[in-house]
């Protein structure tokens, strides 16, 4: 029976290196900031969900399919916070999650679809996974174009790049 095993699993080296990952919320996981009056403002996200199929050995066939609840937006200011969620900015109503699904993974980057509002734009952006006990950590940032996913109307005293810095933690699926 060993020699079996060792047999296939001679065939099939990365079945044993690909973890199934289940994202959790912690601080600071999705963090964005944008210019308000000249001034950094930043916010987070919560809600984190989703699936992350990890190979450190072959980063290529790793799949990232991860979403936030848009409703769990804080800036720090409880009014600010409703004024995101209605329809102007992220119509949180209509379109409560925001997702990332990854379309290719290599070693030093992840590119992939991001939804906001019903609208899809391609990203890619460099990242580091770390193995801790228990854990892994993704870490990665990018920038988009808030227009480009119609969130707020023309301003002169709000910015148009949002910087989003990920700080995702991922346990092995029980």
């Amino acid at each position: 029976m060993k020699n079996t095993l060792l047999f296939l699993f001679s065939f099939f080296p990365n079945v044993i290196a690909t973890v199934d990952l289940k994202p959790y919320d912690s601080d600071n996981a999705v963090i964005f900031i944008i210019k308000n009056f000249g001034i950094n403002t930043d916010g987070e996200l919560k809600g984190l969900k989703g699936t992350i199929k990890w190979d450190a050995e072959n980063p290529p066939s790793s799949v990232f399919n991860v979403s936030v609840d848009v409703k769990t937006i804080n800036t720090g200011i409880e009014m600010r916070d409703n004024h995101l969620k209605n329809e102007e900015y992220f119509d949180a109503e209509k379109y409560p999650i925001i997702q990332l699904a990854s379309t290719a993974v290599s070693a030093d980057n992840i590119t992939g679809n991001l939804t906001i509002k019903g609208i899809t734009k391609e990203v890619t952006f460099p990242y580091k996974a770390t193995a801790y006990s228990g854990y892994y950590l993704f870490e990665g940032s990018f920038s988009i174009n808030r227009k480009d996913f119609g969130i707020g109307a023309g301003s002169m005293s709000l910015g148009t790049a949002v910087t989003v810095n990920l700080k995702v933690k991922a346990k092995p699926l029980q």
